[in-house]
């Protein structure tokens, strides 16, 4: 099988233009390329099965592209979503017209606003969007807004728990979405809690909800004053838990624990709150065991208490709970429910059945923290 004449003679006139992009519609039979002047748009005409035909229009983009008709190597995926793509070669994979290729530039160390643009327009998915605004540059560029917009449109429909964390955490950058839609993702959080973690990743001290501070809260801060002004880390925690965004912090953590969903969401909220209070951890070991946690935060508490850590305690010796709390806070991961997750892949209830000797004493901790009046 051969090409067309018609198709060969219009695919070289459209490569002989400056094209930055090629996109297939393998549904439809139509090649698109994307240039300065616009976007073009070439109906195939097939002489044979179409599966083979467009195997021959790719070889044609390669040969003129990369110098083979070998094109890109689609099974290297995990090389791909690794960003291996050499940067100098990102431009000629857009013109391949291999949407793999075009995952290869979307996870490139190189990506820039203008590539980021160009895949867009020949790739555009949720997930594309969603590794494209993890990139800096990408996320303060004219792209930015784009693909928030698209994410905030297309969450409605997004299945996995992972990716809607993953897709607040991103669109809720600084200067990607406005405040109405901001509320209206919070407000969509009711109905699938997963989305709160992203909240709780991305604006953990801004979170959309107002709770009253600790009833402790005014008198701590005036009695650890002196410690504060010294950059006192665990008198500067313990401020900003029992602040009205702390407290808010606290409430949708124990929202989250309390039913979450899936293995996912466990995960993540572990990590997001382990995040939260890394200031106060002892050391980077990443524990598996609850029991292990709890001793070596009453250890660190007691008899090998930090200079730091008894000056606070000093001050304000009536709140060495809440102290420890934090402490144990601070060593939550992933790695806590590893040993759990690896002998199951239960969800919903009977998950949250298996995690109680975890999540139990994780709330205590919570509770410990959080105001008596609420």
């Amino acid at each position: 099988m051969e090409l067309s004449n018609e198709d060969n003679l219009r695919l070289n006139v459209l490569l002989a233009q400056d094209l930055q992009a090629v996109r297939i519609d393998e549904s439809r039979m139509v090649v698109y390329g994307l240039s300065g002047q616009g976007e073009a748009r070439l109906p195939l005409n097939p002489t044979g099965r179409d599966e083979r035909y467009l195997r021959l229009v790719r070889q044609l983009l390669s040969t003129h592209v990369l110098g083979s008709p070998g094109g890109y190597p689609v099974y290297l995926k995990r090389w791909t979503r690794m960003g291996q793509a050499r940067d100098e070669s990102l431009e000629k994979l857009l013109l391949l017209g291999e949407p793999e290729a075009v995952v290869a530039v979307v996870h490139a160390r190189g990506l820039t606003d203008e590539l980021a643009r160009r895949a867009w327009w020949a790739s555009p998915s949720a997930e594309n969007a969603r590794r494209m605004l993890e990139r800096e540059c990408v996320a303060k560029g004219s792209m930015g807004p784009i693909l928030a917009d698209f994410l905030v449109e297309y969450l409605p429909f997004e299945q996995e728990h992972q990716a809607v964390i993953d897709t607040i955490r991103l669109v809720l950058q600084p200067g990607l979405i406005d405040q109405a839609q901001r509320e209206h993702l919070w407000s969509r959080c009711k109905r699938k809690n997963a989305g709160y973690v992203g909240f709780l990743e991305a604006i953990p001290d801004n979170l959309p909800i107002q709770v009253p501070a600790h009833e402790h809260w005014y008198v701590v801060r005036s009695r650890l004053e002196s410690l504060l002004d010294a950059g006192n880390p665990y008198a500067v925690q313990l401020c900003r838990i029992f602040s009205p965004s702390g407290q808010a912090f606290l409430e949708i953590a124990t929202r989250v624990l309390s039913k979450p969903a899936n293995q996912d969401v466990v995960v993540a909220l572990l990590e997001v709150v382990g995040a939260y209070f890394q200031s106060l951890r002892i050391d980077e070991q990443r524990r598996r065991r609850i029991e292990v946690i709890l001793r070596d935060a009453h250890v660190a508490s007691d008899s090998e208490m930090p200079a730091m850590l008894r000056a606070v305690v000093e001050a304000i010796p009536e709140f060495g709970d809440q102290l420890r709390a934090m402490l144990i806070l601070s060593m939550l991961s992933e790695q806590l429910v590893a040993p759990i997750f690896g002998r199951t892949n239960a969800i919903g209830t009977v998950m949250r059945r298996k995690l109680i000797p975890v999540t139990g004493p994780i709330l205590e901790q919570f509770s410990l923290l959080r105001s008596v009046r609420q």
